[in-house]
């Protein structure tokens, strides 16, 4: 391999690594707040499908579809909450693992 060819590839690598470095930590902060946006959003439908699901509760009155639907609504929101709470117990753990 010609000298030149080789004094040009390390020097390109040399030159452009640490841009890219930045920008990947700049990636990685990015999708680290929109992580966040995520489950922020989640948890505001799940807290809004368990006032809702309490509401269906409230109005069933002893109506066995409603009642259905009530508890179909409180599976939902129940497993809604599950999923929010692993998503939020996965970032941790692997941004701990990661830094």
């Amino acid at each position: 391999m010609n000298k030149k060819i080789l004094f040009f590839i390390l020097f390109l690598l040399v030159s452009v690594l640490p841009v890219v470095a930045s920008a990947l930590t700049a990636l990685d902060d990015i999708l680290i707040k929109i992580q966040d946006m995520f489950i922020t959003l989640g948890g505001t439908i799940v807290v809004i499908g368990w006032i809702i699901t309490g509401i269906l509760y409230l109005t069933a009155a002893g109506s066995p579809e409603k009642i259905g639907t009530a508890k179909k609504a409180l599976v939902a929101c129940v497993i809604g909450t599950a999923v929010i709470i692993l998503a939020t117990t996965a970032q941790s753990i692997l941004e701990s693992y990661l830094k």
